[in-house]
């Protein structure tokens, strides 16, 4: 009796611990999940100034180098003084040009066309341009080389120029302009219109074109009639054709008794080979 008195107190204890024992590891794994818990909600990212700075600096570094690549690009496009050409145009065989184009600097036989000559008839060289009234490069080149040839060359008798037109596709104008300098030479004034119209390359619509024909005291009626009625569009896609079979593409072009040379050049280039033409 004594023994089983003794033997239930120590099963009681016993009993008490393993339960205390039981709710000490649930409160652990209670503490545990709540840990977890606690770090599964921390943001995995937090933001500072510091990764403020970070972030701007890196997107800045991005957008300059590619601002720096796009100016690049564009700026080995087009160089100074270069020629404007059609866009996609290169020298393609065909029918009116059955060979690639030659290159600059060979010879060939350039037909002057009917176009308008300026200069003695019979002079030693000619040079045959093909422009547009719109290009930008033949502006500069109307502006600063034209003047010294026309002085040194032209006037002395020793040069020729013939003008034809290769008005290129993306400059709306340049077509009509053309018309418009024919249009004015059946009143004898071509070059007057000429020069008209490379002074206003920014002014050539054909409300414009009309106000030049009244600036050059020209019967206005006779000029609008042949303007209105395109009377030279296919005399400016002769001279189109002409040129493509010479290999131009663009303008300025011109043949200096054949010898090819490309874009707004200066003077003296010009000067080099008229020279060593009048020495032949």
């Amino acid at each position: 009796m004594d023994e089983n008195n003794q033997q239930m107190p120590q099963d009681a204890n016993q009993a008490g611990n393993e339960a205390v024992k039981v709710e000490k590891v649930e409160s652990s794994s209670v503490n545990t999940s709540s840990a977890e818990s606690k770090d599964e909600t921390k943001p995995l990212f937090v933001v500072t100034k510091n990764n403020i700075w970070k972030i701007s600096s890196g997107i800045l570094a991005i957008f300059l180098i590619v601002a720096l690549v796009f100016l690049f690009k564009s700026g080995s496009d087009i160089p100074t003084g270069a020629v404007v050409q059609q866009p996609g145009a290169a020298a393609q065989p065909s029918a009116a040009n059955p060979t690639a184009a030659p290159a600059q600097g060979s010879v060939l036989q350039v037909s002057v066309d009917d176009d308008a000559i300026k200069g003695d008839k019979n002079a030693k060289v000619t040079i045959v341009e093909f422009s547009d009234y719109q290009c930008p490069f033949c502006g500069r080149f109307f502006r600063d080389t034209l003047p010294q040839v026309e002085e040194q060359y032209v006037k002395t008798g020793k040069v020729k120029m013939v003008f034809r037109d290769f008005p290129l596709s993306f400059h709306e104008n340049a077509q009509k302009a053309g018309e418009a300098a024919e249009c004015a030479g059946d009143q004898d004034k071509y070059w007057e219109m000429h020069d008209k119209l490379f002074q206003n390359q920014q002014k050539l619509a054909v409300s414009d074109l009309k106000q030049y024909a009244v600036d050059l005291k020209l019967d206005t009626k006779a000029f609008n009639d042949c303007l209105d009625s395109s009377k030279y569009k296919a005399e400016m896609q002769k001279d189109m054709a002409d040129g493509s079979s010479y290999g131009v593409s663009g303008t300025p072009a011109f043949f200096i008794n054949g010898r090819k040379l490309v874009g707004a050049q200066p003077f003296s280039a010009f000067k080099s080979i008229i020279d060593a033409e009048l020495a032949k």
